[in-house]
């Protein structure tokens, strides 16, 4: 029942955070505001923090043109600590309320494999069809696009530092929206990039 829901949802986030480690800082940058947010509200151990610090360090030299990058190794790992903070909530909603602060990853992930799954494909092929990537092809700069995504982390992280899950539902709700309009009028369309 819950502990079979719950090895699925946690696969879920640690692969959805693999899948999105494709341009230039997205992930470190999601992965250092999202960690930090979650360590504030958590009575974590050092070593929490310490991971904190290195990821900003190394979000320097993973920013575009990137010299260093976390590989499958590096992203698999930031997916699964999250998991593992998110899991530290005394509550149910107050562990939605953690998880919906890495919306922006988990949503573009999670809705590039139901489009995926829907339109016929394998999902465990390789491909470039997330809104991440389609925004890139459509001419967004690395730098840009990793931005958008960190700055909605970030307004995120601050719904749950300031208003809990209300403010957290809401913020997400917004960036689901928000990501849905750079879908449908600024990407490169899910069809024309499914047939490149």
């Amino acid at each position: 029942g819950v502990a079979a829901a719950l090895l699925v949802l946690i696969t879920a986030v640690i692969n959805f955070t693999n899948f999105m480690d494709g341009l230039d800082g997205l992930v470190a940058g999601c992965m250092t505001v999202a960690l930090a947010v979650l360590s504030i509200k958590l009575d974590v151990p050092w070593s929490i923090w310490a991971l904190v610090g290195s990821l900003f360090g190394f979000l320097i030299w993973n920013w575009c043109p990137a010299r260093v990058f976390m590989g499958d190794v590096g992203s698999t790992f930031l997916g699964a600590v999250f998991a593992g903070l998110v899991l530290h909530a005394i509550s149910w909603p107050q562990a939605l309320s953690y998880l919906l602060v890495a919306t922006p990853i988990l949503a573009d992930a999670c809705s590039c494999v139901v489009r995926r799954y829907m339109d016929g494909q394998i999902v465990f092929k390789p491909h470039r069809l997330h809104l991440y990537q389609r925004l890139q092809q459509a001419g967004w700069t690395h730098s840009q696009v990793s931005i958008t995504y960190i700055t909605a982390t970030a307004l995120l992280a601050f719904a749950v530092l300031t208003g809990g899950l209300p403010a957290v539902m809401l913020t997400a709700v917004a960036a689901i929206i928000a990501g849905f309009l750079l879908d449908r009028y600024v990407a490169i369309p899910f069809m024309v990039a499914s047939e490149g």
